[in-house]
């Protein structure tokens, strides 16, 4: 039996009274019904991380900084990731950008989907954000979670749950059972990659 998928659900706010974590544990428990796969919860609040200001780029050489090298080995020891994220000003919150900035080979050639909330879904934000995961080489996939403002509010204010909508759930399930595909895929890819030269065609 192949060891299980680590799949990272990130939470991309760190605001004091944030909504994130309650799709966050939502997520969680989709994924426990999950065979195979274990889902682990990962808040930015545990990666302080200062603004970006190294010299060079990730991409060229790894931060210096402590707290983003820890960062940067929770990310290696991924095969996916959920981004859980508000939508701030038609875009994603600064910490989330941040983070990204902070790492790149350890992203490279993983999965990622997403559940927004906020204005309009959360559609922008993560459009921002799949631009962005494309930098880092990480596939993003094309389906997501978005939350209505109805479902959004109902759940903040009203004392409804993720359960009280069915459509939520379908969307949550169809959304794992893509990321593990591809996350499985992914892994046997970067394993084959990693152990057979590239050959290419003269």
């Amino acid at each position: 039996m192949s060891e299980p998928l680590q799949i990272g659900v990130i939470l991309g706010s760190t605001r004091v009274g944030r909504f994130a974590d309650k799709p966050a544990e939502w997520v969680m428990d989709l994924g426990r019904k999950c065979e195979g796969v274990t889902f682990e919860l990962v808040d930015l609040r545990d990666y302080p991380m200062p603004f970006f200001d190294q010299p060079k780029s990730p991409l060229r050489e790894p931060s210096k900084n402590e707290v983003a090298q820890r960062w940067a080995r929770k990310i290696r020891d991924l095969d996916g990731f959920i981004f859980v994220t508000g939508e701030y000003n038609h875009g994603i919150p600064a910490v989330l950008k941040n983070a990204l900035d902070h790492v790149y080979a350890e992203f490279n050639r993983k999965p990622a989907t997403f559940v927004g909330y906020g204005n309009a879904g959360g559609a922008r934000a993560i459009e921002q954000l799949r631009s962005m995961l494309v930098e880092l080489q990480v596939a993003p996939l094309r389906g997501a979670v978005h939350l209505s403002r109805e479902q959004f509010i109902g759940i903040l204010l009203d004392g409804k749950t993720f359960a009280d909508s069915v459509p939520l759930g379908q969307a949550g399930e169809a959304m794992l059972s893509e990321l593990i595909w591809w996350a499985e895929a992914l892994r046997a890819g970067r394993r084959r990659a990693f152990n057979v030269p590239l050959v290419f065609p003269r």
